[in-house]
């Protein structure tokens, strides 16, 4: 184990051991996330995103950061990325009861706490269907087009901020990844039942439980690439 997986358990450890040992830490938390959800929906993002993509370099690196990394940047695009989740988690979970309405299912006002577990299954599982068949891919993309800025501006703010090349990048995209792994494979199999689950929780959970999934995809993506490599090589 490297001196900096130290840090990084530290850090996790550390995290944990303040909302053990500090117990009115999480209603403090709790209450500003009330009060200021898209705020705290970037900072979870900010954090967790940004951690998860570390951890998959170090998988496929055997290190957290590099040169063209952008720590900075990449915070930057991961909170801006909890604003979109959060608003797209409104309007799915808003506009998807009504969607059903329509085609003439029977939903409670609020079919997603006040349901039995069968209807409050059917509709996590709608919301989610619509949210990553509809929304997610055009997203995905999206983010992979300013990853790919970042590094190829060096991972500095300077050049996050300078202007997009994006039919350059587009061409330059792994498109068999994109659609052959991405889109075939991780939207129907980790993304609609993993949001299923997001929606079946309380609403101030979840974009916290979305934001640990970006760890969990970061390291599924790194485990692939790993494996494609081997394959290849």
């Amino acid at each position: 184990m490297k001196f900096t997986d130290l840090i990084a358990a530290a850090a996790v450890v550390s995290a944990i051991l303040l909302f053990t040992a500090v117990p009115d830490a999480v209603p403090a938390l709790g209450g500003f996330a009330e009060a200021h959800p898209f705020i705290m929906s970037f900072l979870k993002f900010a954090i967790l995103g940004t951690l998860g993509e570390m951890v998959a370099l170090r998988i496929a690196t055997k290190r957290y950061t590099h040169r063209t990394f952008g720590l900075m940047p990449r915070c930057l695009v991961w909170g801006s990325i909890g604003l979109v989740i959060h608003t797209a988690f409104i309007v799915y979970a808003t506009g998807t009861p009504n969607f059903l309405m329509g085609l003439g299912f029977s939903l409670p006002p609020d079919a997603l706490a006040d349901g039995d577990f069968a209807t409050r299954l059917g509709l996590a599982f709608s919301i989610s269907a619509l949210m990553n068949i509809l929304f997610a891919p055009l997203f995905m993309l999206a983010h992979g087009v300013v990853s790919m800025h970042i590094e190829k501006t060096g991972g500095s703010l300077l050049g996050f901020f300078s202007p997009i090349h994006i039919s350059k990048l587009l061409g330059d995209i792994d498109w068999n990844m994109v659609w052959g792994f991405v889109f075939k494979k991780t939207i129907p199999f980790f993304w609609i039942p993993a949001h299923t689950i997001t929606f079946l929780l309380p609403p101030e959970l979840r974009v916290l439980f979305a934001a640990a999934l970006g760890i969990v995809l970061g390291v599924i993506l790194a485990l692939a690439s790993l494996k494609r490599n081997e394959a290849t090589a």
